[in-house]
C-alpha cells in the first residue's frame, strides 16, 4: 500500500451489510445505514485513531452504478494492468452515468485492500459476478465478507464457491452481533488477502487489544469510584425540637436512593462514552433486569448474593453477616424501611427472594446530640447488587455493536435471564472475601489496609471484564 495506514475500502450493495460491517469495524455509529440504493454517492473516509494517531482507515463508497458496462470496457483494455484504474477513472469520470463507479475505484487508485460485503441469504445474480470479476482486475488485495444478519444459510455455499475465484479470503461476520473478539478475528484474516500487509495489521491488532485492555483498566476504575463513593455516602442534619424523626429519615433515605441512581447512570455514561457509542441510544433487552430500578424489590430477589452465600463469605472474611446495625434512640422509628416495594434497607430486602435478616439495615443511622446521621451504607448486599449491576451494562455496552440499528426491536441484546445475571452469586469465597474485606475497609478511616483491599477489588473487577470480554486481550 501507498500509504503507512491501512487503509480498506468497504464495497458493496445497500441493505445488505456494507456499512454497518464500516460502522462496526470502525467503531463509528456515525456512519450512515440507509436501505435506499443510491444513498451515497461519494466515498467517505472513517478513520480509526488511537491516542491521538490513526491506525487504519475505512472508506465507505457507493455501489457500482453500471458493472457490466464497466466489466466490458476492463475485458477489452489493452493497457498495463498496473495502470488499469487510472486509465478507466480517466475515460469515465466525465460521465455522470458512471459516476459512482469512479468514485468508488478511486480509494483501490490509491492502493486500498477490498472488503466486498453481500448478503449470504439471497442467491447469487449475474450483476454479483461481473462486479466481483471488476474486483479481481483491479489486482488489489481482497477479502469478501458474507454478512449473515438472519443466519439464512440456504445459499451461502453457492456464494462460497463463487468467491474463491475471485478472493484472497473469505470470511462469515455478522456485522450487527460481532463481538469485539470477532472483530479481531477479523483483521487477523485480512492479512491473509497480501503478504505485504500483515506488519501493518499486526501493528494495528497489537494497538487494538492494548487499547481494549486501557479501557478495561478505565471501566474498572470507573466502577470502584463508584462503588466508593456510593457506599460511603453519608450525611447528618440537625434535629429541631419537635422535628417529625420518621419524615425527615424518610427524606434522607430518598435522597440517597436519588443520589445512588444519578450515580450509578454518571458511571454507565463514562462507559458509553469510552466504548464510542455516543449518538443513538442503546435500549436496553425488554427482559433484562437493568429494566428495573436499582431500588425494586426484583432487582434485590434476582441480584446480589443469597443469604447462606452472605452468611459464608461473612463468616470467611470475618465481618459481621448482613452487616445490619439496629439502633433505637430517642424514639427514632425505623418503620419506613420495612416494605419491599419502597424503601430497600428493609430486613425484607436485605437479603434475597423471601429470606429475610432480621434487623438488616440499608443504611446506618445514628441519633447523637440531636443530629441525625444516615450513612455509609451497612448492608454489604447493596454492594454485590451495584456490582452486578454495572459488569450487566458493561456486557451490554461491549456486545452491542456499532452497526447495530434495531433499537426499537430490540432483538436478542444482552439476552440475560435469571439465571446469568447475577455475576458475584456465582463467585467463590475468595472473591467474596476480596469484597468484604473492602467493604470493611471503608467504614473506617484510609489507611495502608485500605488501600490493598481496594487494589485487590480492583483487579477482580479488571479480571471479571475480561472475562466478560471473552478476549485475553493481555496476549
Amino acid at each position: 500500500m501507498i500509504s503507512s495506514v491501512p487503509e480498506f475500502a468497504v464495497v458493496g450493495h445497500p441493505n445488505e451489510g456494507k456499512s454497518s460491517v464500516l460502522s462496526t469495524l470502525a467503531e463509528d455509529d456515525s456512519v450512515r445505514i440507509s436501505p435506499m440504493p443510491g444513498e451515497t454517492k461519494e466515498c467517505q473516509s472513517f478513520p480509526v485513531s488511537i491516542d491521538g494517531r490513526e491506525i487504519i482507515r475505512f472508506v465507505d463508497t457507493p455501489g457500482f452504478q453500471n458493472p457490466r458496462k464497466t466489466l466490458q470496457w476492463m475485458q477489452e483494455y489493452q493497457g498495463s494492468d498496473e495502470t488499469l484504474i487510472k486509465e478507466f477513472i480517466a475515460a469515465h469520470e466525465h460521465k455522470p452515468e458512471f459516476h459512482d463507479d469512479c468514485s468508488l475505484l478511486q480509494p483501490l487508485l490509491r492502493g486500498a485492500g477490498i472488503i466486498f460485503v453481500v448478503d449470504g441469504s439471497r442467491p447469487l445474480r449475474n450483476m454479483d459476478k461481473a462486479e466481483m470479476e471488476i474486483l479481481r482486475l483491479t489486482g488489489c488485495p481482497r477479502m469478501a465478507i458474507i454478512n449473515c444478519k438472519d443466519d439464512e444459510t440456504a445459499w451461502l455455499a453457492k456464494w462460497q464457491q463463487e468467491f474463491r475465484k475471485h478472493f484472497n479470503a473469505i470470511r462469515l461476520f455478522n456485522s450487527c452481533k460481532a463481538t469485539y473478539a470477532e472483530r479481531i478475528g477479523l483483521l487477523e484474516s485480512l492479512k491473509a488477502i497480501d503478504q505485504d500487509l500483515q506488519p501493518q495489521l499486526d501493528r494495528v491488532i497489537t494497538v487494538f487489544k492494548q487499547d481494549w485492555q486501557a479501557r478495561n483498566d478505565q471501566v474498572a476504575e470507573f466502577i470502584l469510584s463508584f462503588l466508593e463513593t456510593g457506599v460511603s455516602y453519608s450525611r447528618s442534619l440537625h434535629i429541631r425540637p419537635g422535628t417529625d424523626e420518621t419524615a425527615l429519615t424518610n427524606k434522607l433515605h430518598q435522597e440517597y436512593e436519588s443520589y445512588l441512581r444519578n450515580l450509578e447512570k454518571k458511571c454507565q455514561k463514562q462507559m458509553r462514552s469510552l466504548y464510542k457509542h455516543n449518538i443513538f441510544n442503546l435500549e436496553l433487552p425488554p427482559q433484562s433486569i437493568l429494566q428495573e430500578d436499582l431500588f425494586a424489590g426484583k432487582t434485590w430477589e434476582f441480584l446480589g448474593l443469597n443469604s447462606s452465600q452472605l452468611i459464608m463469605a461473612g463468616a470467611v472474611s470475618g465481618a459481621a453477616v448482613g452487616a445490619g446495625i439496629d439502633i433505637a434512640a430517642a424514639g427514632l422509628s425505623f418503620g419506613v424501611f420495612s416494605t419491599i416495594g419502597g424503601l430497600v434497607g428493609a430486613a425484607g430486602t436485605a437479603l434475597k427472594g423471601k429470606e429475610f435478616l432480621t434487623g438488616s439495615r440499608l443504611l446506618g443511622l445514628r441519633l447523637d446530640d440531636q443530629r441525625l446521621q444516615v450513612g455509609p451504607v451497612k448492608n454489604i448486599q447493596l454492594l454485590f447488587i451495584l456490582l452486578d449491576r454495572q459488569l450487566l451494562f458493561y456486557r451490554h455496552i461491549i456486545n452491542w455493536a456499532h452497526g447495530r440499528r434495531d433499537y426499537e426491536n430490540n432483538l436478542a441484546a444482552g439476552n440475560e435471564n435469571v439465571a446469568e445475571v447475577a455475576f458475584t452469586a456465582g463467585w467463590d469465597g475468595r472473591q467474596r472475601k476480596i469484597c468484604y474485606r473492602f467493604f470493611t475497609e471503608l467504614q473506617k478511616s484510609r489507611g495502608t489496609e485500605q488501600e490493598n483491599t481496594r487494589a485487590a477489588l480492583l483487579d477482580l473487577i479488571n479480571s471479571m471484564l475480561q472475562e466478560i470480554s471473552g478476549e485475553d486481550v493481555s496476549s
